[in-house]
């Protein structure tokens, strides 16, 4: 699969099978993280991976739509130093999370983002120090069959590019 063919097909996974992820393809979704360009290179993110069943799932109770990641074989937290402080820090987790999912997605894994709104929550679960932040997780595993089942086109798909899109200056 190359890159325009994931971008092009990558779709939001919130339902998993019980099947556990091998160690060599969590290897391969951690490095894709890992890899992401960062600002001023800087590489200011720590993952921490998830497998643990019962952890996966109080972490999903940390957000209100974060419940997909009790299902999950793998959950990974994005943590930051504080977002407030430096803009650039959701973005550089954003780009590590999209890596992820795309090299998730050429391996057949499923995946989704998750908002987490509980922080303190979130840290006494992980144990993480009081100078990072969690406000990304995602979930991954191997898509139930009725998560990609093909779906009748949507009548409010994709905005056409023209709709999105101003050359040089906003007029």
């Amino acid at each position: 699969m190359n890159v325009q063919e994931a971008i092009r097909t990558k779709r939001a996974i919130r339902h998993f099978t019980d099947q556990p992820l091998p160690d060599e393809v969590v290897a391969t979704i951690l490095h894709a993280g890992r890899l992401a360009q960062s600002s001023k290179n800087l590489q200011e993110r720590m993952f921490i991976a998830i497998r643990d069943r019962a952890t996966l799932e109080a972490v999903g109770k940390t957000g209100t739509w974060a419940g997909h990641l009790a299902g999950a074989a793998l959950g990974v937290a994005i943590l930051t130093p504080d977002p407030v402080t430096t803009f650039q820090t959701l973005f550089d987790a954003g780009q590590s999370a999209a890596y992820m999912q795309l090299a998730a997605w050429e391996l057949g894994v499923g995946s989704c983002l998750a908002s987490i709104y509980e922080e303190d929550q979130a840290r006494a679960i992980l144990g993480y120090p009081n100078d990072w932040y969690l406000r990304i997780a995602l979930s991954f595993g191997y898509p139930t069959p009725e998560s990609i089942a093909p779906r009748p086109p949507r009548p409010d798909g994709r905005k056409a590019l023209d709709e999105v899109v101003r050359w040089d200056r906003w007029e």
